[in-house]
């Protein structure tokens, strides 16, 4: 991207809560990659917003704060929306026990922040993180 410090994600899926999976699927990997052992925890987590690019933007925020601020690695194992958002669950690997693929994101940008149905059966969004 233009600053070296940004990532750009793009994913896609047949549907809303499938898409937030992919994205954050994507962001954990440019981070690390847990190791093949037990979670250390499995937490679930309402994430409300008031518009679909919202909705991403929170719960690509809601992963950073648990990779930079409580040292845990959250991988989905399930979504499902909710009449204002999603419910994620998710399992919580410990950062330290995790193999380092790159830095450790900071913040999502507002611009370039896009979750839409392209057509019937198709998700996509973009974000940007910076790094």
């Amino acid at each position: 991207m233009p600053h070296t410090a940004d990532l750009r994600l793009e994913a896609w899926a047949p549907t809303r809560e499938g898409c937030l999976v992919e994205a954050v699927t994507a962001l954990v990997e440019s981070v690390a990659e847990p190791r093949h052992s037990s979670p250390a925890s499995i937490t679930e987590r309402t994430i409300a917003a008031s518009s679909d690019d919202d909705l991403l933007a929170a719960v690509l925020d809601e992963v950073i704060f648990r990779i930079d601020a409580r040292g845990q690695l959250p991988v989905v194992i399930d979504a499902s929306l909710v009449a204002d958002g999603v419910r994620l669950r998710f399992a919580l690997h410990d950062v330290d026990a995790a193999t380092l693929t790159g830095p450790v994101p900071k913040a999502v940008a507002l611009h370039a922040l896009r979750l839409s149905e392209e057509r019937a059966g198709r998700w996509s969004c973009t974000a940007m993180v910076d790094v």
